[in-house]
């Protein structure tokens, strides 16, 4: 095992090439699922006859055993390993001699390593469908412990009108369950198994594909072998879900800066997820959120490199499929963590102002249109209504004043069809309970969704 590749050449690659060439410093992450790719084809070519079932349970047990030293760190890399197919490999050799030979019987690197890193990202996908569940829970208890909390909602960045706290946390838990479900759509075409492709053509080994796919889960085999090795649009894809996960976490990130700021104060960090100042003593920073919102653009960055490596390639495997696994692993890595932070983030990280809030939502004209649909109740076509209150907006405005602040002579004076009720109207907690549209912020509205969530959380 002096080289990976054959008899065909007659010296070794230079010692620079050599390591620029091999991918074990990365790839070992796949160690274990070379071990299961490796026991699934091993026995397969038992039942095909191409070995004897003895030898298979032979090199299973060795296989088993070469996954043991790697979890208790005995299983050691050797300068001349490529790759982690060829370190084990390798290894099985040095343990069972020339019966380790047999392994590769039927299979290339080019169908194993497309085999492996299908069922790594399908174990990922499973760990951040998960973690996305779990902040989605966080998200959900800060909704359901705010549902009369009031907060100003914002188009533009402008104060638009009041919302119920819970219905803007509710929107993110939206968000991420979109991003589960894209997740689980990448699962289904990325389960499919590529292993006994071969390089690119099959081979006249006879092979059970199906029996392999089944010992491995996957719901299928492919059905073209230059597809199967050549095919890495479920990298690109789970890499595109990722960074709108990310998108969704920064966007809530920035939220969260905001709202912790002085000019907002709508939330106040707790020691457990903030930082201070080395130099300002009063400084309590936001940390998470701002690192999370940072780390959005290193995700965008790995697909873009994925579809930049893939974009001009030819049928069938290129040496360029190695650049996909430092993107993917990366990916994984930032969106699993990222997620994880940002739930230990609003379960233990921050508490909302419910005195800042309330007098936010008091202290503006965001019930402007409260008034207009006031006026078009009354019969006023709405954008005669719609203009009259701006215009008392403006004269307000001038004042000093709000529109809880004007007597009722005044508001008899604006529109002879006001009545005292009118107060009601413009308290907002009046606003909010009125938008009982679907889908809508009033409590009765926001409330249903809360069971809604708090049902589909308990399944």
């Amino acid at each position: 095992m002096a080289k990976t590749w054959s008899d065909r050449f007659d010296q070794g690659l230079n010692p620079f090439i050599q390591k620029f060439n091999a991918s074990i410093n990365f790839d070992i992450e796949l160690f274990e699922e070379d071990i299961d790719g490796s026991i699934a084809h091993v026995n397969m070519l038992a039942k095909m006859l191409v070995i004897s079932s003895s030898e298979a349970r032979e090199i299973e047990t060795a296989l088993k055993e070469i996954r043991i030293e790697f979890s208790n760190g005995t299983f050691k890399i050797h300068p001349d390993d490529e790759d982690i197919h060829f370190a084990v490999e390798r290894r099985l050799i040095e343990k069972i001699g020339t019966l380790g030979k047999k392994l590769h019987t039927g299979r290339s690197r080019n169908d194993q390593v497309a085999t492996d890193l299908r069922l790594w990202l399908r174990k990922k996908i499973d760990l951040i469908e998960n973690n996305l569940e779990e902040l989605q829970k966080a998200l959900f208890l800060q909704a359901e412990n705010n549902l009369y909390t009031l907060i100003p909602g914002y188009t533009h960045l402008q104060r638009a009108q009041p919302l119920s706290l819970a219905h803007h946390l509710l929107a993110y838990i939206e968000m991420l369950q979109r991003d589960r479900d894209r997740l689980i759509d990448v699962k289904k075409r990325l389960n499919i198994s590529p292993l006994g492709s071969a390089a690119l053509a099959g081979t006249n080994v006879p092979l059970d594909r199906y029996f392999t796919a089944k010992a491995l889960d996957f719901i299928d085999i492919s059905t073209n072998s230059i597809d199967a090795v050549s095919d890495r649009d479920y990298v690109v894809e789970f890499a595109a879900a990722a960074s709108l996960i990310m998108v969704h976490l920064s966007r809530l990130s920035e939220e969260v800066i905001l709202w912790s700021s002085e000019e907002f104060s709508f939330v106040k960090l707790t020691d457990r997820c903030a930082t201070g100042s080395s130099l300002m003593p009063q400084k309590k920073n936001p940390d998470v959120p701002e690192l999370i919102r940072g780390k959005a653009g290193r995700v965008f960055g790995h697909l873009q490199a994925l579809l930049t490596m893939i974009k001009g390639l030819p049928l069938a495997y290129n040496k360029d499929f190695q650049e996909d696994k430092e993107a993917l692993f990366d990916t994984v890595l930032t969106v699993s963590t990222s997620l994880k932070a940002m739930t230990i983030l609003f379960e233990e990280g921050l508490v909302f102002s419910t005195k800042s809030l309330s007098l936010a939502v008091t202290s503006d004209f965001s019930n402007a249109t409260d008034v207009a649909d006031y006026l078009a109740m009354k019969g006023v076509p709405f954008r005669e209504a719609y203009q009259l209150v701006g215009a008392l907006v403006k004269e307000c405005l001038e004042k000093g004043v709000l529109l809880k602040d004007l007597s009722l002579n005044e508001w008899k004076d604006f529109h002879p069809s006001v009545c005292d009720d009118i107060y009601k109207k413009l308290s907002p907690e009046q606003v909010v309970a009125s938008r009982n549209s679907q889908g809508g912020t009033g409590f009765t509205r926001v409330n249903e969704q809360l069971i809604k969530w708090r049902e589909k959380f308990q399944k």
